[in-house]
């Protein structure tokens, strides 16, 4: 597995990306770089963490929680939750469990997503959103938002285009740098 390349002075746009006060931008040129951009996000998560996940159809955001979810060490394979809305994926140690949601075929905010009970499952777990915009915010005011740009059309374009933003307290001095390494 090629591992992303190094990170580049952040005053100066490189391939890999820039850091900017609590937010990184940065380039992928495989699913197995997601991946791996995942276990490295993975390090910096505990229990009560709220990752919310965007992008368009196919950008990488099932495959980014797949590293994640490796990175956490968690029990069971990380598939897309689309048709159940949410999967727990216990730990196979002593770290958090993953809540893994699929939001896109839910219209409401939060009321909507209730019955998932997120709000009593985040303090003990990591909570990873796909298409959670206008959803889940209500949640906490602290969380990380993942940008996943691809090229769209009839494109075998693999670059993906990442930009993660720490918002709220819990990541105001995070070193989000670690992502780009």
């Amino acid at each position: 597995m090629e591992a992303p390349a190094a990170a580049h002075n952040p005053a100066e746009p490189g391939p890999l990306g820039n850091r900017v006060g609590n937010r990184v931008e940065i380039v992928v040129d495989s699913p197995e770089q997601m991946g791996e951009l995942g276990r490295r996000l993975a390090r910096l998560l505990r229990a009560g963490d709220l990752v919310m996940l965007s992008g368009e159809l196919g950008a990488g955001k099932t495959t980014l929680t797949r590293g994640l979810g490796a990175g956490l060490g968690i029990r069971g394979a990380v598939t897309s939750p689309t048709f159940v809305i949410a999967r727990v994926h216990p730990s196979l140690g002593d770290g958090p469990p993953l809540v893994h949601v699929d939001a896109y075929r839910l219209g409401g905010g939060l009321d909507e997503m209730e019955d998932l009970d997120l709000d009593v499952s985040l303090p003990a777990s990591v909570i990873v959103v796909e298409w959670g915009e206008g959803k889940v915010e209500e949640l906490t005011d602290d969380r990380l938002q993942v940008l996943i740009h691809r090229a769209v059309g009839d494109t075998t374009d693999e670059v993906r285009h990442v930009t993660v933003t720490g918002l709220g307290e819990r990541w105001a001095s995070a070193d989000l740098g670690v992502l780009s390494a």
